[in-house]
């Protein structure tokens, strides 16, 4: 049995009934791979459809490659184009877009049965981590972005706050803005207490001159502008 699960199918040539079996199953888990992507996550239905069709479209083209270096060389320059006309996603995105590429390509070269215990196995371990919210910020964790005017010293202005609120706490980024008459600072805290949260922004509020403050949870899926 197991060696009939890693047996590679086109022995000499791809024959039609080859080709529709493996096309039927590059369908079928490319489908499962979509609806393992949509599971607790952002989405658009053009990403999904793309990451459906994908397994399919790349085993196509390893079947026509099939050792034409010629053929090999278009394609490559291909899918470069598709690159750097294309946005970049996240790591998510990305990672299961390699997932269905590499069932492609597997489906491709004959290794069906490799293909498909590839996709249950990834699938099902996407899935596990996913509904474990593993990898996670902790919920104490916040994006802090307050302004304050020029007139304030940002070294040390909001220090005794953090102390008493935060158990940590990193700027990482600071710009001015509104012709250089405000700044705007970014903080990556810790809270000790997630209860208290309106609490400590009412004191930074005093303390900022009751300007903007943004106190949000930390983005993990997808990277976001600093301020």
């Amino acid at each position: 049995m197991l060696e009939f699960l890693f047996k590679n199918i086109i022995e000499t040539q791809v024959t039609p009934a080859i080709y529709f079996i493996c096309l039927g199953v590059a369908l079928a888990l490319g489908f499962c791979i979509s609806l393992a992507f949509m599971y607790k996550n952002r989405y658009t239905k053009s990403f999904v459809v793309t990451l459906t069709i994908i397994p399919s479209v790349v085993s196509l083209l390893i079947m026509i490659i099939n050792g034409n270096i010629g053929t090999g060389i278009a394609v490559a320059g291909a899918f470069s184009l598709v690159r750097f006309r294309s946005a970049q996603g996240s790591a998510r995105e990305i990672g299961y877009i390699f997932v269905a590429t590499a069932v492609g390509i597997a489906i491709g070269t004959g290794f069906v049965g490799l293909a498909v215990i590839f996709a249950i196995v990834l699938i099902a371990l996407t899935l596990i981590l996913t509904a474990t919210r593993f990898g996670e910020a902790k919920s104490t964790e916040r994006d802090l972005k307050i302004t304050i005017p020029e007139s304030l010293d940002y070294t040390y202005v909001f220090d005794d706050i953090f102390e008493k609120y935060a158990l940590s706490a990193e700027l990482l980024k600071v710009r001015t803005t509104n012709m250089g008459s405000l700044y705007r600072l970014h903080y990556r805290i810790r809270l000790k207490d997630a209860l208290k949260e309106k609490e400590f922004i009412d004191e930074l509020r005093i303390r900022n001159g009751n300007l903007d403050i943004i106190c949000s949870y930390v983005f993990t899926d997808t990277d976001e502008s600093l301020l």
